[in-house]
């Protein structure tokens, strides 16, 4: 059991006014949920552009839940965070344009949105003095072939840069994972519906993903949000698995056909770069990425700690173990 990704009674939620940009994306309602049911928070707030999208979580969650507040706004607008972020304690910020195709067809506004905007949320969070903001990254960050993993990395470098901006009166820090299954995006509904038909398209037949489920994706951020000190990103240990292994278990009858990879698209994956390995921390279920090498000794004797990652180590989902057939079968049975 990787205990990273089960939920730890935290003690930090408890009273707390909470904000999430991009609140009716997937992460934002599971956290929601997890949230009022394990926490006892003040507030949470929804922050998001779409009101269509607030209407449908209000029908979903509880429309007469007085701790939740919808906001409509677009984190391309600082003025409105301003608004939004007074008395906010914890911002989890998972605002962001994330297709790739789309990204690659309308770069600017991605940029406007994914860079300026992660701006924006931490000047603002700094000028309302709140306590702590955690974003939201990804695998496709490290040494990115896309748009859509460049503006990631550019979130992380601001996101981490705002520990020094603000005089380290807000902590910021960075959480980076792989795939969510079946998330938007996800290849498991695509192959559930071409099944249908018996024939699955895969881009290429050596490409292979890290994975986790919603809900250990938001176990994992919100026991970091606990252990956060600011300044670090945290990447939690993870399962691999092969694309041509899923279509199988998905569909083990169905024909499979090669349509090649596509414009910025990895074969594999990598959540640490070996670039990043001199000053990357083993804790066990997790690592740690620190911002600069001073940070290292705050965590010299943290419980976790296990030892310093070796110069030139890479946390790849090639080189990483693959799951089980059955474990995969069963996972993918359970979104359903």
């Amino acid at each position: 059991m990787n205990h990273i990704l089960k939920l730890n009674q935290n003690k930090i939620f408890e009273k707390k006014t909470i904000l999430i940009t991009g609140g009716t994306g997937s992460f934002g309602n599971h956290i929601t949920k997890i949230l009022l049911k394990n926490f006892n928070p003040k507030k949470i707030i929804i922050f998001s552009r779409d009101e269509f999208k607030q209407y449908c979580m209000k029908k979903k969650i509880n429309i007469y839940n007085e701790k939740i507040r919808y906001f409509l706004g677009d984190i391309r607008d600082y003025n409105r965070l301003l608004e939004a972020f007074r008395n906010v304690d914890i911002i989890f910020h998972a605002a962001a344009l994330k297709q790739v195709d789309s990204i690659e067809y309308n770069p600017l506004e991605a940029i406007k949105t994914n860079v300026y905007g992660t701006e924006n949320v931490v000047r603002a969070a700094i000028e309302r003095n709140v306590e702590r903001v955690i974003g939201i990254s990804t695998d496709k960050s490290v040494c990115p072939v896309n748009l859509y993993g460049a503006t990631k990395l550019c979130l992380e470098k601001i996101i981490i840069g705002g520990n020094i901006m603000g005089g380290n009166t807000t902590k910021f820090s960075v959480l980076r994972y792989g795939n969510v299954m079946a998330s938007r995006g996800s290849v498991i509904p695509l192959f559930k519906k071409q099944k249908e038909k018996g024939i699955l398209t895969v881009t290429h037949k050596e490409m292979t993903r890290f994975t986790l489920t919603l809900d250990e994706a938001i176990n994992f951020v919100l026991n970091c949000t606990d252990k956060m000190i600011g300044g670090e990103i945290f990447v939690p240990k993870l399962p691999s698995y092969g694309i041509v292994q899923l279509a199988r278990v998905i569909a083990p009858k169905a024909e499979i056909k090669i349509v090649g990879i596509r414009p910025g698209e990895k074969i594999h994956e990598s959540m640490i770069s070996p670039h990043e390995s001199y000053k990357s921390l083993d804790c066990g279920d997790y690592y740690i990425i620190m911002s600069k090498l001073a940070l290292l000794e705050k965590f010299q004797n943290h419980p976790d700690f296990h030892f310093k990652c070796k110069e030139g180590f890479e946390y790849n989902s090639n080189s990483n173990p693959l799951m089980e057939d059955s474990k995969l079968r069963n996972l993918i049975d359970n979104l359903s």
